[in-house]
Parts: structure tokens; C-alpha cells; sequence
């Protein structure tokens, strides 16, 4: 089997890989403490420092080990059937290049500190007082959740092209591949 990585996807990576890290870094030297925050604009976004322990929107707190574990494992599950993500197109590629970048970003916090370390708070001012806002995340949150997008429109996309194809073959005559 003949093992081929595209490099581009391998160069995203990276770059989102040293994007999250610098910003991570560049946060722990402004905010040195977990729960240090500074308002950025008022009633809409603010830099926390925060650790995770957990997954998105900190579910499975306090299971950080068995969370690298798991990313481990999707970091190789996912190269081995990188072929299945439409990894000849473009599109393929940037979505896998952003997934990995993402994953390794997080992967490397969990290794290196213990937690994921999250920045990024959204919120708006609620009429009555207090706040509604997103949780906290960072670049390599951004990143995996745009590539899985991404590949979730490639994957659609994909379908009707197919499904257009075998309803034009049906109209000529031809029997479907």
C-alpha cells in the first residue's frame, strides 16, 4: 500500500497547529491566571483565560487523560480513512488540513498543560441584567468546527451531484453504476 499524504493538507495543519499555539501562548503571557479576563468590546466580547478538562462546551469534565486518548485515536482513525473525506479535492483537503490542525492544537494543550486552554467569549447583556453567552473556545476549536462543516457541505454536495447523475442516466435509458 502505498502511503500518500498531500502536502498542502500537512502545511494547513501545521499552520493552524502554530496559530492556536501562538495565540494560546500570547494569551498565558496577558492573562496569566485561569479566570484572568479583559473586556475586549463591551456587552458582546471579552479574552478569558480558561482551562478544560472536557470536550466541547466542557462536557466530560475532569477526564483530560481519556479525552487525549480519544483525540489520539481520531487523529489516527482519521488518517487512515482520510481517502473517504474527499481528500482529491481541494475542499477535501482544506477541511482535513483544518480537522488536524484543530485536533492537534487541543492535543498538544491537554499533553503540555494538562487542559485545553480556551480564550475566545462571546455574550450579550441580557435586558434584565447578567449575561447570554457562547462558551469559551479557541483557533483550534474554530478550526475543527469549520472543517467538519466543510466537510459536511462537500459530503451534501457530493450526494446530489450522484443523485442528479443516476436521475440523467434513468432518462437516457442507462442502468445506474
Amino acid at each position: 500500500m502505498k502511503l500518500r499524504i498531500n502536502v498542502r493538507m500537512v502545511v494547513l495543519a501545521l499552520v493552524v497547529l502554530v496559530l492556536d499555539q501562538v495565540t494560546k501562548l500570547m494569551l498565558m503571557h496577558y492573562l496569566p491566571e485561569i479566570g484572568d479576563e479583559r473586556e475586549v468590546v463591551r456587552g458582546f466580547f471579552r479574552l478569558v483565560h480558561l482551562g478544560n478538562t472536557g470536550a466541547a462546551w466542557s462536557l466530560f469534565r475532569g477526564y483530560n487523560r481519556e479525552l487525549t486518548l480519544l483525540a489520539l485515536a481520531a487523529l489516527v482513525v482519521l488518517f487512515w480513512t482520510r481517502h473517504h473525506f474527499a481528500v482529491h479535492t481541494a475542499g477535501g483537503r482544506l477541511s482535513l488540513g483544518l480537522i488536524f490542525g484543530g485536533i492537534l492544537g487541543n492535543l498538544l494543550d491537554r499533553v503540555r498543560v494538562g487542559h485545553v486552554v480556551d480564550f475566545l467569549y462571546f455574550y450579550v447583556v441580557r435586558r434584565g441584567g447578567g449575561e447570554a453567552g457562547f462558551p469559551a473556545f479557541n483557533v483550534a476549536d474554530s478550526a475543527i468546527c469549520i472543517g467538519v462543516g466543510l466537510l459536511i457541505l462537500l459530503s451534501w454536495r457530493e450526494e446530489n451531484r450522484q443523485a442528479a447523475a443516476g436521475k440523467a442516466d434513468a432518462e437516457r435509458g442507462k442502468a445506474p453504476e
